[in-house]
């Protein structure tokens, strides 16, 4: 399996699900992706233990992180967004956490999942 077909089938079991802050926002949403590829938890001791956004910026900030892009910046190595690549993880619209899939970033919204263009990404990480 490819790492688009693999992707395609993340994307796909993401978006029958509802959006839940600690259990499927946009950081658990990135870590599960990077769990996914990598083997890699990020996550773990982190899901279910919040139940709204302020409070996991809360425990973020407890451990020494400003927010879940800081988390993420901690943990994977920056790229310029020009050179990310589909798989990678990319910063949009200020704080929205994203997964890149060719010229898209794919978000997950209170509403569901949605999709900016990746001109309009921040900063990325490789995954």
């Amino acid at each position: 399996m490819t790492r688009e077909d693999a992707l395609n089938r993340y994307l796909a079991e993401s978006r029958a699900k509802a959006f839940r802050p600690g259990r499927h926002d946009c950081a658990t949403f990135a870590a599960g992706w990077v769990k996914q590829i990598t083997g890699v938890d990020h996550a773990r001791g982190w899901r279910s233990k919040y139940r709204t956004l302020e409070r996991g910026k809360a425990m973020l900030a407890e451990t020494g992180h400003e927010d879940h892009v800081a988390y993420v910046a901690a943990h994977l190595d920056e790229c310029p967004v020009a050179f990310a690549r589909t798989g990678d993880l990319a910063v949009a619209e200020g704080q929205a956490l994203g997964i890149v899939s060719a010229e898209r970033v794919f978000v997950l919204r209170p509403d569901g999942l949605g999709h900016v263009s990746l001109m309009r990404a921040e900063r990325a990480f490789r995954v």
